[in-house]
């Protein structure tokens, strides 16, 4: 991508609440399900504008919390909140190079850039004995999604079905000990705010080529899930090393 669709990009997403789907009550029923502990170690891996580090908090209060993301315009907008909270470490890095030791990763919606086998293999040097990893992943829900869906999936063929994504937990060495579907609230936690953000800036008198280019990749993106959010959607799991 160019320089000029980074700063466009930014843009549009600089101080949106949330990347991706999701919504505490998430965090929630994935740190019940691990059985997280109340002084737990945390990583919240490729945590974005830091969407999920109140929940992750309220989910272990006495826990420690690092929360990671390589984008540091999302580290740093996450900083706004939690610089002076000794609970939360902040830090620019790479998720695939986190060390632990951590007794919960989280990653949301970011997986994806890593293969879940890959990301799981990768954190299994990461985690405590007894640890967990909960992480949401695009799949389809059908097994004849609609050539739309297929277009709008076209940059990411590797998508696979639940059962795959659960059959890629397995190959990585781990049980999944819990699944489910985000829900349409937690779509909409990330796309209602987004659109709100296009239409300022697409009534912007300073829209570039760029930009508007962005601002459409975003619409068409929104659009589709909402056409489609039968056919594919986020599956939120929750794995232990075997």
């Amino acid at each position: 991508m160019t320089e000029a669709y980074w700063n466009a990009f930014f843009e549009l997403h600089r101080d949106l609440p949330r990347e991706g789907p999701g919504l505490p009550s998430d965090v929630a029923w994935a740190a019940e399900v691990a059985g997280l502990r109340a002084d737990a170690r945390i990583c919240d891996a490729a945590c974005g504008p830091g969407a999920d580090i109140a929940a992750l908090k309220a989910a272990a209060p006495l826990g420690q919390i690092t929360a990671i993301d390589k984008m540091p315009a999302f580290v740093d907008q996450a900083r706004a909140t939690y610089a002076n909270d000794p609970a939360v470490t902040l830090c620019v890095g790479d998720m695939a190079e986190i060390k632990g030791p951590y007794d919960f990763i989280w990653s949301a919606g970011a997986v994806y850039f890593l293969g879940v086998k890959e990301a799981l293999s990768l954190w299994r040097h990461a985690l405590a004995p007894g640890g967990a990893v909960a992480f949401s992943q695009a799949c389809w829900f059908t097994q004849t999604p609609s050539a739309a869906a297929r277009a709008g999936w076209a940059d990411y063929p590797q998508m696979t079905d639940e059962a795959g994504v659960l059959q890629q937990i397995a190959d990585a060495g781990y049980d999944c000990v819990a699944s489910k579907r985000l829900s349409d609230a937690a779509w909409e936690a990330y796309y209602t705010p987004l659109d709100a953000r296009i239409s300022v800036l697409s009534d912007s008198d300073t829209a570039g080529t760029a930009l508007a280019d962005v601002l459409a990749e975003a619409r068409a993106e929104a659009d589709l899930w909402r056409a489609e959010r039968d056919s594919f959607g986020y599956l939120l799991c929750v794995a232990r090393p075997v």
